[in-house]
């Protein structure tokens, strides 16, 4: 050590004492950095799950940091009374400038203690939807779902969104609390159709499909009401009737999985499909034209065309 500081000195021509700060700062941070890649492979030969390995690989990162600030700090700090004066300036004029900086150390902070998400929640804050892959000091990162991509599927983009938003923007956590969602699907029938027997399908074939769900959800519910003020009296599946200008929309609605939900629509749509391929009196409904035909007073024959929601294609005279 004093070999170095003498070489230091010989190289730089400073003051002995700042010549030790900078060899023992130089030795910490060489230290840290040959420390943490050590800790990495040791605990790569104990490990090779991903989840196991990223969450390490943060800790140790965080880790670092701070024990690198706290021994810098000690070197350089300490000695020094009128360093401290001069750091109350220096920090009043950072903290204006480096607002956004700060704001976002003071976001992740929230985010590592507080936990409204985590890597791998799927969470929508101002506008963005997605899964959580990364939480840095700054900001996190999401894998995009939804914007033009059909249901809640990811669009392959990586969004990276500063951690200061959890302050100023709601954040809605699909996975946080009450682990299922309720998803309904519209289908609409002529009025003409029987509309009890259609009722009495889109029942079977929803509870068929998604029951198994709902003791699932009881149990997570018994778990989120010792947090949150959650209270459902219903958890099975139930379809609703409702008449509009086309028809009658009868909207099943049933819970599943976030990141279901598109699954568990087709395999329902499929079931609906097929088994009102078997029954004649049921009809789906959907937007038509009907032409109405009349006289004019001079003899002449003309008509007008109006479109709008009807059962079925006719002419009237």
């Amino acid at each position: 050590m004093q070999a170095l500081v003498e070489w230091v000195s010989e190289v730089l021509s400073l003051e002995s004492l700042f010549q030790a700060r900078i060899v023992a700062s130089l030795l910490v941070v060489l230290v840290l950095l040959l420390a943490r890649p050590l800790l990495m492979a040791l605990i790569g030969r104990r490990t090779d799950n991903v989840n196991t390995l990223y969450r390490w690989r943060k800790i140790s990162e965080y880790a670092t940091l701070f024990v690198g600030l706290v021994a810098l700090s000690q070197i350089w700090l300490i000695a020094s009374r009128s360093v401290a004066t001069y750091l109350g300036l220096l920090s009043a004029g950072l903290a204006i400038a480096l607002k956004d900086p700060i704001s976002n150390s003071f976001g992740w902070l929230f985010i590592v203690t507080r936990r409204p998400f985590e890597v791998g929640d799927r969470i929508e804050i101002d506008g963005l939807a997605g899964d959580v892959i990364d939480i840095r000091y700054f900001q996190f990162s999401l894998m995009e779902i939804g914007k033009w991509v059909d249901a809640d599927q990811s669009t392959g983009r990586v969004v990276h969104v500063p951690n200061q938003k959890v302050f100023t923007e709601p954040v809605a956590n699909f996975n946080k609390g009450f682990s299922y969602i309720w998803n309904e699907i519209p289908v609409t029938i002529t009025f003409e159709s029987n509309w009890r027997r259609a009722r009495e399908l889109l029942l079977e074939i929803v509870v068929e499909r998604t029951a198994p769900l709902s003791e699932s959800a009881r149990e997570h519910l018994r778990q989120a009401a010792r947090r949150y003020l959650i209270s459902y009296e219903k958890l099975t599946p139930i379809v609703y009737t409702k008449v509009e200008a086309s028809g009658v929309v009868l909207t099943m609605r049933y819970l599943c999985d976030p990141r279901q939900r598109r699954g568990t629509e087709t395999a329902i749509w499929e079931g609906v499909l097929d088994a009102f391929a078997l029954e004649p009196d049921l009809e789906f409904a959907y937007p038509t034209q009907r032409l109405y035909f009349r006289s004019q007073d001079d003899g002449h024959e003309a008509y007008t065309a109006e479109t709008q929601f009807d059962l079925t294609s006719d002419s009237e005279d």
